[in-house]
């Protein structure tokens, strides 16, 4: 589902005046990916990656074209495990968090 231009303002905007809520699209993005959910996963990296640093900017930090970073996080898109984990260590330091893996009891 393609998102209007209005929806990613609002995002943007959110994400710019509300560190807490940025981290929180951050982290579920990875959450999904870890579970399985990687499309859903990938849309939400997508939509962080909009409404935070740019895929110009994260392209320099990463060393990848940004076309490359916006094919990779396209609906039909297929990043290998290193360009997508190298985009999210890119994207915790520059939000200047770290994720780590809490094992839960079943």
């Amino acid at each position: 589902m393609a998102l209007t231009k209005d929806f990613r303002e609002t995002i943007r905007s959110r994400a710019q005046r509300e560190p807490a809520f940025r981290r929180a699209l951050l982290q579920e993005a990875v959450e999904l990916l870890l579970a399985g959910d990687v499309e859903t996963g990938q849309g939400l990296v997508r939509n962080y990656i909009n409404a935070t640093v740019g895929f110009q900017e994260l392209a320099r930090a990463v060393h990848t074209p940004a076309p490359s970073l916006m094919r990779m996080f396209s609906p039909k898109g297929n990043p290998s495990a290193k360009n997508l984990f190298g985009v999210i260590a890119e994207l915790q330091k520059q939000e200047g968090i770290n994720f780590a893996l809490k094992v839960r009891a079943s």
